[in-house]
Order: structure tokens, then C-alpha cells, then sequence
């Protein structure tokens, strides 16, 4: 889809209003945990300041739910956002939209920053009200939208605002699109998908997308359980979807069958750091009904470590173990490792497969970790995202 960047409009001594994705996981004390998204947003808020602009951010944080939660406002953020731009003058407003915001934008010198309270705060986000895009939209002459994160969502704003004035996408949403749209329309070969998490029947449509457009797809997680009990092998308590049996069976007859299931996996009598653990073959299946399947075992490592060397590109959505639980991670931190030694392009979706990836320590040697779970998922299956689907065309 050919819409419009920021690199197509002239931003200086405008008023530029950024939506961006600041939806940071927060610790006991209410301090910011992770502040990955807020960096991610820092290369279009620079571009912005260089330019010449007035730059008015906005985001939501967690679910409030339309009310006023006072660990869930925004001026969480803005420590982080006063060391990251520094010499540069940042205001904060207790409102999103109304005479003292309008008040506050008028004021602004160039190269200045406001940072707005939780859009979530008002219910007229989540429900996409006229009223609050129109309003929003009266503080700029440009709106931006660099949250790739809830760009599946239809909330005032990420698509409202962009009924009303010049909107186009920030920086780091034409890059989440470079890497999970084009590389897919263009893909080098051999092209290897890793595909885990919890359950296939979430990602069926991503599933008959890349059986499609890819050379291999190697199976973990979850998923590979459901895969695995279709063919007939014993799971024990493992996590499987019953419902989908019959789907997974079918994929594994396919014509276009390109699946890798494991050959060994790691299995346990209880989810947490006290289980037994063992090395289960898959041949020889999980013959004690109280164990459950965990992750993927070293064979699977090995070989699956194989095909991610010989590729030349590798996308990866879902994590191949219960990684949150370090005897279950061995796994995913392995193959993690292998994207990092690979000379291939290697491509994370978001949510947990960007968490399990960044908790390997190997994330800064892959070449895209995206910034949405739901949206790249959306992207996967082939599907135009709603917040560029109102921005301006070329």
C-alpha cells in the first residue's frame, strides 16, 4: 500500500501532533520497566525537531478503561523523555484536547515538545468519537502516526484524527511496514519461518499465508503440540487445541506441506522453576499422561539452528517455549542466538516473541524487532492495517 511519510510533507514551523506508542510495562513503584517503545519512538521526534517543528505527542498506557488512573498518566514518561532529548523544552498537559491545550500549543516555539495526558483516560478514544478526533486535530496543521503498535486499532486516534487534517506515517511505522510487508511481497530464499506461541487457531490465516510464500516452517511453542497429537503422537497434559486437529492434519497433507516439527522436546510435571524436567523423542512420545510439553530439545535446537543459518531471510512470530520461565527458555534463547550468528535478514514479530528475543540478550543483532504484537500478526495475514489505510496517498 503506497501512503503517505513523513518524508512527503513539510514539517517546518508547523505544529505536528505524533501519535505515538508509549504503552510501557510499569514496576511495583509505578517507574517505567522497559523504555524500548519509547526509543523506538525517539528517531521521528528528533527528525521533527530538526525540522523546525512544534511536536505535540500523544499515546495511550494501559487499559484505564475512560477514567482518570493516576499510576497510569503519562507524566510516567516523562523522565525518560527529558534525558533522551536533551536542551529540549518539554511541557506536559493534564488534558488531550480543549481550550488549555489549544492554549498551551499556542505558545509553543519551534523545536519545543508537549506531551499529552493518557488518550485513554477519555472513553472517546477506544470508541473512535468524532468529537474528541475533531477536536485533537484543531492543535496541528500535520498529524503523524507512528504507533505501528495499535495501528490494527480504530480509536480516534489512530484513525480519526486523520479524517480532519494532513496525516501521513512517522518513521518508525514505514519501517515496521519495510520489514513485515515488503520483505514478505519480495522475500529472498531460502525464506524460514518460525512459528510458536500458544495456539495454531490464532494464526491460521498467517499459517496459509507463509505454507504459501515460504521454503520452511519450523514449529514450536504450543502449536507444535496440536501439530504433533494430529500425527498421532502421545502429549500427555500438553497444551493442545482439539478443535483444530483436523486443520493441522490437513496442513501436513498439504500439497504445499513445508512444516518442520521437532524432533525431540522438553517435557515436565509442573509449570513453574520446581518441575521435573526430561528430553522426550518424539518417537517415543509422552508416555506419562501428568507430563506436558515445554519446549523444543536440543535435536530441535540443532537442526532448526541448521536452517536459520542456511537462510537468507527468517521471519519469526512466537516463541518456541514457555520461555517466561528460564529452564523453559533454552530454546527460544537458542534460536535467538542462531538469528544473531545468521548472515541472513531476520525479521521478530512483536508481543512475546520481541520479549523472549530481547530477554535472550541477542536483540541488537537482529535486523527488525517489531513494536506490535496484534498489528504485525494483522500485516502476516496480508491484511491493510486501519491507521494507514487514512493517511494520504502518493
Amino acid at each position: 500500500m503506497k501512503y503517505a511519510s513523513l518524508n512527503n510533507v513539510d514539517v517546518d514551523g508547523k505544529r505536528v501532533l505524533v501519535r505515538v506508542d508509549f504503552n510501557v510495562p510499569l514496576d511495583a513503584s509505578g517507574v517505567v520497566a522497559d523504555d524500548w517503545r519509547i526509543m523506538s519512538a525517539l528517531p521521528t521526534i528528533n527528525y521533527l525537531i530538526n525540522n523546525e517543528a512544534v511536536v505535540i505527542l500523544c499515546s495511550h498506557l494501559g487499559r484505564p478503561k475512560g477514567t482518570r488512573v493516576d499510576h497510569l498518566s503519562l507524566r510516567t514518561v516523562l523522565p525518560i523523555l527529558n534525558k533522551s532529548l536533551e536542551n529540549i523544552s518539554i511541557s506536559f498537559s493534564n488534558n488531550c484536547f480543549g481550550s488549555d491545550v489549544k492554549d498551551m500549543v499556542d505558545s509553543m516555539q519551534s523545536k519545543s515538545v508537549l506531551l499529552l495526558e493518557n488518550t485513554r483516560f477519555w472513553k472517546e478514544e477506544t470508541d473512535n468519537d468524532p468529537y474528541m478526533s475533531r477536536e485533537m486535530s484543531l492543535l496541528a496543521d500535520v498529524f503523524v502516526n507512528d504507533a505501528f503498535g495499535v495501528a490494527h486499532r480504530r480509536h480516534a486516534t489512530t484513525v480519526g484524527i486523520a479524517e480532519y487534517i494532513p496525516s501521513v506515517a512517522g518513521l518508525l511505522m514505514d519501517n515496521e511496514m519495510k520489514y513485515l510487508e515488503d520483505t514478505l511481497l519480495y522475500p529472498s530464499r531460502p525464506f524460514v519461518c518460525i512459528l510458536g506461541g500458544a495456539k495454531i487457531g490464532d494464526k491460521i490465516d498467517v499459517i496459509d499465508r507463509l505454507m504459501d510464500i515460504s521454503d520452511l516452517m519450523l514449529i514450536g511453542g504450543g502449536m507444535a503440540n496440536t501439530f504433533l497429537k494430529a500425527k498421532g503422537m502421545d502429549v500427555g497434559e500438553s497444551l493442545v487445541e482439539n478443535d483444530v486437529l483436523d486443520k493441522a492434519y490437513n496442513y501436513m497433507k498439504s500439497i504445499n506441506n513445508n512444516i518442520v516439527l521437532p524432533l525431540d522436546v522438553i517435557i515436565t510435571d509442573s509449570f513453574d522453576v520446581n518441575g521435573n524436567t526430561s528430553v522426550c523423542d518424539i518417537e517415543d512420545g509422552v508416555k506419562d499422561s501428568h507430563m506436558m510439553i515445554v519446549d523444543i530439545g536440543p535435536k530441535t535446537c540443532e537442526l532448526y539452528s541448521k536452517y536459520i543459518l542456511d537462510a537468507s531471510l527468517v521471519l519469526w512470530n512466537g516463541p518456541v517455549g514457555a520461555f517466561e520461565i528460564p529452564q523453559f527458555a533454552e530454546g527460544t534463547n537458542y534460536l535467538a542466538k542462531s538469528l544473531a550468528q545468521s548472515m541472513a535478514t531476520t525479521v521478530v514479530g512483536g508481543g512475546d516473541t520481541a520479549a523472549a528475543v530481547r530477554s535472550s540478550g541477542y536483540d541488537s543483532y537482529i535486523n527488525h524487532i517489531s513494536t506490535g504484537g496484534g498489528a504485525a500478526l494483522e500485516v502476516l495475514k496480508g491484511n491493510i492495517l486501519p491507521a494507514l489505510q487514512v493517511l494520504g496517498t502518493l
